[in-house]
């Protein structure tokens, strides 16, 4: 079981900080939730504390990206995504600052927050904003890998953070929209992101028991994305069913839909994901088996999708 993704990206800034005098941390009141706080300990002169004020967080980053400070935004990505979406789009991704947001508690997965704090289409609306890198890792380690890569690269980034610990996915480094392959099948492929791929790693292993040999592809990066790779991985499978903790428009069943409809060989895709509804509170467990997103959940869906299929 790995750490908190929020935590390998607290952690992974106050070792950047060391060595990147540059970098600072705008942090919407939530730093202790996010461990935007970590930093703020480390280098509290390079530590902004905004208050519940997220479209003024973003213009102040802007701002700061113009004298040549590397700014990392830290708050829950429902805030990002919504209430400081117009300046995140007017001041950050037209003028390409060098500004990277933290979406932390992303998902369904994080408590009793209810339906004001979940929100399933932030992967859709940052992936259709030009300019914006928009990044989903799979477990603590990508996160850090993460977190470091996109404080060397130069423009605006959205990383989506789920808020609990899960389980690690097989060692790999992170390069800027590279497919991993996790699991060799000849049935069918299952492509999943962020930290829905374990969990979809382990219905592929359940669905073993029906007879069905599914390969599994991770993508952590959702945009920019190598479409040739995608293709590649693919391959000759006669299906593909992608599987999100997301909305199911616009997410990462549209973005596969619409790489595999215009390759040399378009196959049926069949998206598992959030349909079009508002989540409800409740424990991890019981929201992810509500919305057809546990491991045990997905299997069960795969299973007849590929009876659908044959």
């Amino acid at each position: 079981m790995s750490i908190a993704m929020r935590e390998a990206w607290g952690t992974a800034l106050v070792e950047l900080g060391r060595d990147v005098p540059e970098l600072v941390v705008l942090d919407g009141d939530l730093g202790t939730s996010t461990k935007a706080d970590k930093f703020a300990a480390a280098y509290p002169d390079r530590f902004l504390q905004m208050g519940i004020a997220e479209q003024n967080l973003v213009g102040t980053a802007a701002g700061l990206a113009t004298t040549g400070m590397i700014a990392w935004l830290s708050s829950f990505g429902v805030f990002f995504s919504h209430r400081a979406l117009d300046p995140i789009r007017m001041l950050v991704a037209q003028t390409n600052a060098n500004v990277k947001i933290a979406a932390g508690y992303t998902g369904i997965c994080f408590g009793m927050a209810g339906k004001s704090h979940h929100d399933h289409a932030d992967l859709a609306i940052m992936r259709a904003m030009p300019g914006m890198v928009v990044l989903a890792p799979g477990d603590a380690a990508e996160c850090a890998a993460m977190t470091r890569w996109a404080t060397a690269y130069e423009g605006p980034v959205y990383l989506r953070l789920a808020r609990d610990p899960g389980p690690d996915l097989p060692p790999s480094g992170f390069e800027l929209g590279a497919v991993r392959e996790l699991r060799s099948g000849t049935t069918a492929v299952l492509v999943s992101t962020g930290s829905q791929t374990a969990r979809t790693l382990q219905a592929a292993e359940l669905a073993a028991a029906d007879g069905l040999d599914l390969r599994v592809l991770h993508l952590p990066t959702i945009k920019p994305l190598d479409e040739q790779s995608l293709i590649e991985a693919i391959g000759d499978a006669p299906y593909v069913v992608t599987v999100e903790d997301h909305s199911t428009f616009g997410g990462l069943g549209g973005l596969v839909a619409e790489i595999v409809s215009g390759g040399p060989r378009p196959v049926p895709v069949r998206r598992v994901g959030l349909a079009d509804t508002w989540v409800e509170s409740g424990s991890n467990d019981y929201l992810l088996d509500r919305y057809g997103l546990s491991a045990e959940a997905v299997a069960t869906q795969v299973t007849a999708i590929a009876a659908e299929l044959s």
